[in-house]
């Protein structure tokens, strides 16, 4: 009688596959109601930050998303372009970009305040559960 083995290649013996997937399911759910907003994901978050800081450096903006500024640029010059978000080097240290929430930012917090229960009501996952969850994903980053 043959043994079966664990297979390290196999696509369900993988941790990172359903991390990946459920990713892009969140983020695909979040679409409908960040599109009447003119946001996407990565900018919904971006603002999240700025709502709560005001302005930051784009690297500090960066240590909270863990993105790059490369990452990071062009969509605040999109944000820029929007007026959403102001973009001004540091006095001091040039290298340094600043990112301020301009008013019309802040005043689409108010709007942006109906998205996470939205989401919630879509995601089938009970409160403890998704507090289990979010422990986890805590801990593997």
């Amino acid at each position: 009688m043959a043994t079966l083995k664990y297979n390290p290649l196999k696509l369900d013996n993988q941790i990172c596959f359903p991390l990946y997937a459920a990713s892009k399911e969140v983020v695909k759910r979040y679409k409908p109601f960040l599109d009447p907003l003119g946001l996407t994901y990565t900018q919904y978050i971006t603002m999240m930050v700025l709502w709560e800081h005001k302005e930051l450096t784009v690297s500090k903006i960066g240590e909270y998303l863990k993105l790059d500024t490369g990452t990071l640029t062009p969509m605040l010059k999109k944000m820029e372009t929007a007026g959403l978000v102001t973009r001004e080097r540091s006095k001091k240290d040039e290298r340094e970009m600043n990112v301020k929430i301009t008013p019309r930012g802040m005043a689409l917090r108010k709007e942006a305040l109906k998205v996470p229960e939205r989401i919630g009501s879509c995601i089938n996952l009970t409160v403890e559960e998704a507090l289990q969850l979010k422990a986890l994903l805590e801990k593997i980053i």
